[in-house]
């Protein structure tokens, strides 16, 4: 069987001002056109379908859309929640589109979704693990509250549930941080990494759809993958290739990963350079000047309405700061003092210098010395 795996469509997210509606659906048709050119009979989609859990109305439309493509071409569709879905929300019609070939993951709960195909290779099996943290699981399973202390506790238990046939040919879809994986900026992720979920125990499925990590990348092995993004959300992605994983299972343990390539309608690039290079046709002749933009300017003085005059060469300009010496000195780090040694006026100064890229006056001085002096008297 030959099927795609996608992830993290967050389909109604705005970059900035910006709505992205319009490049999810130029991004969307690209899919449909590998579904076409692959023949593709399933595709699994790994949660995060929409950016917030109550959608813009323009989302769920652009997603029905896509979803009625795909049924109309008789493929079959795995989807689970994410983090940023409401698993509940989601399946609403879920029974009537599973007529359609169309499979919402139930809300997590003791009855779990799996759905059986058939090819000529045999019976396979598709698991579907929707978004969980601990506390899910141990509303659900009470009994194995004192088994459940880690985000692996939990989906262990979930899984150990399930009662797979691992002498079968299996395939999850799960939306975890899985231990190991390259996180950009975009994600939401616990500090600390407190929702780790070790590898090791997927390891016995056949092929790992994940979702919630943007990059795409595979762990441990080529079967365990995140797929990614299909677009760029933010610019700690812009150096990430985006790409929709084709996977072919034929008998167990013969499985095949290719990656092809998506290229969206509007890119995102990160410029730096003076004002005066930036604006030179020379610089931007050969860009794409329609695409989202990061402009860093090293110029020393700020540009009078920098930002607005950038715009009429790049239309979809996001973010504008500049690096130069006083931005560079601001965010030199002020070395460790032991406070209760040294001269609060040395304090004084080294803030006042980081912020402005100068030492106080001698009339500054003077003035925070008289008042650190009438501090220290009063409260004597």
């Amino acid at each position: 069987m030959k099927f795609i795996h996608l992830a993290d469509l967050h389909l109604g997210k705005k970059l900035k001002e910006y709505d992205l509606l319009e490049d999810q659906d130029f991004i969307l048709k690209k899919i449909i056109n590998i579904v076409d050119e692959e023949k593709i009979q399933a595709v699994l989609i790994s949660g995060d379908i929409y950016d917030k859990s109550i959608p813009p109305v323009g989302a769920i439309t652009l997603f029905e859309s896509f979803l009625t493509r795909l049924a109309e071409r008789k493929i079959q569709v795995f989807i689970i929640s994410g983090n940023h879905d409401s698993a509940e929300r989601m399946t609403f019609g879920s029974q009537l589109m599973d007529l359609s070939g169309i499979h919402f993951a139930k809300a997590f709960g003791k009855d779990y979704s799996c759905i059986k195909l058939n090819d000529e290779f045999g019976d396979l099996y598709f698991y579907m693990l929707p978004f969980i943290k601990p506390a899910f699981v141990k509303a659900v399973y009470p009994e194995e509250e004192e088994n459940i202390k880690l985000y692996t506790d939990a989906c262990r238990v979930a899984l150990s549930k399930m009662n797979v046939d691992y002498a079968q040919r299996n395939v999850l879809l799960a939306h975890q941080f899985v231990t190991g994986s390259q996180r950009c900026e975009s994600e939401e992720v616990s500090v600390g990494g407190i929702d780790n979920v070790d590898v090791e125990i997927f390891e016995n499925f056949d092929y790992v759809a994940l979702g919630h990590i943007h990059g795409p990348q595979k762990i441990k092995k080529e079967s365990i993958r995140y797929s990614g993004t299909p677009l760029k959300y933010s610019f700690s992605e812009s150096k990430h290739k985006k790409s929709v994983p084709v996977i072919e299972i034929k008998e167990k343990e013969n499985l095949s990963v290719k990656l092809i390539p998506l290229e969206p309608k509007r890119d995102l690039i990160e410029l730096k350079g003076t004002y005066n290079q930036l604006m030179s046709r020379e610089f931007y002749k050969d860009l794409n000047t329609d695409d989202f933009f990061h402009i860093t300017l090293t110029d020393e003085e700020d540009i009078l309405n920098g930002f607005s005059r950038l715009n009429t060469i790049y239309r979809h300009l996001l973010t504008l700061d500049y690096e130069n010496t006083r931005t560079k000195t601001k965010n030199h780090q002020i070395e460790d003092y032991d406070v209760a040694k040294v001269d609060p006026l040395v304090l004084f100064n080294d803030f006042y210098k980081m912020q402005n890229n100068t030492d106080l006056s001698s009339e500054q001085s003077d003035y925070l010395r008289g008042l650190i002096e009438n501090i220290w008297e009063e409260t004597k």
